[in-house]
C-alpha cells in the first residue's frame, strides 16, 4: 500500500507545474512605485492598470486624443487641470506568468538514459519545454509638472486632481473602440 501511495504522489509531483512568478491581478488601478512593479520602470509613483487591448492600443489612443501626430507620444504628453499644466509619460509593460513544468525534464532524463544519449539536449521539438509563459500587459503612467517632479507621490499637492484625471483617461481608453471618437468627445 505504501509503495502505491508513494508512486501516486511521485507521479502527481512530476506531472504538476510549480508557479515561479504570477502576474498581478489589478481590478481597477494601482498606485505603486515603478521600480517595485517592474525593474525597468522609473522610481517615481505610477498609475498602473491592466491593458486588455491589442499592442500599441494606448499609444494610438494617446496619439489621437492629444493630436500628437506620432511625435513625443510616450514622453511629455501635456494636459491641463484647472488651468495648471501637467505632463505624463507612459510605459507598456508585460509581466509573464512563469511555471516550472517537471514532466518534460523527467521525460528527457529517462529517454536519454534509455537511448544511451550522454548530451542532455531535449529530444522534444520545443526549444524550452521546461518553462511556460503567459503574458499580461499593463499601462504604467507617471505624471509630473514644472512645480512637482512626482504628482502621484503621497505628499503631492495635486495628487487627488491628477488621480481623478487618470481614472477618467483610463475609463475613456477602455470604453473607446474607435480612437477617432476621442476627437468628438473633446
Amino acid at each position: 500500500m505504501r509503495i502505491v501511495f508513494s508512486g501516486v504522489l511521485l507521479v502527481l509531483f512530476f506531472t504538476s507545474c510549480i508557479p515561479l512568478r504570477i502576474a498581478p491581478d489589478i481590478d481597477d488601478y494601482r498606485i505603486t512605485r515603478g521600480k517595485s512593479f517592474q525593474r525597468t520602470l522609473p522610481k517615481r509613483e505610477m498609475f498602473v492598470f491592466e491593458d486588455p487591448k491589442e499592442a500599441n492600443g494606448f499609444y494610438n489612443f494617446v496619439d489621437t486624443k492629444f493630436a500628437l501626430d506620432n511625435e513625443n507620444v510616450y514622453d511629455d504628453v501635456p494636459f491641463a487641470i484647472e488651468g495648471e499644466q501637467y505632463f505624463f509619460s507612459f510605459y507598456e509593460v508585460e509581466i509573464s506568468d512563469k511555471a516550472l513544468n517537471l514532466f518534460p525534464v523527467v521525460m528527457d532524463v529517462f529517454v536519454n538514459a534509455a537511448l544511451g544519449n550522454d548530451d542532455m539536449d531535449s529530444i522534444f521539438s520545443d526549444e524550452d519545454n521546461t518553462v511556460s509563459r503567459k503574458g499580461h500587459w499593463y499601462i504604467a503612467i507617471e505624471v509630473y509638472s514644472d512645480l512637482e517632479k512626482d504628482c502621484l507621490h503621497i505628499d503631492s499637492l495635486s495628487r487627488e486632481m491628477v488621480l481623478k484625471y487618470l481614472r477618467d483617461l483610463k475609463n475613456e481608453y477602455l470604453s473607446t473602440h474607435n480612437y477617432n471618437e476621442t476627437i468628438f468627445k473633446n
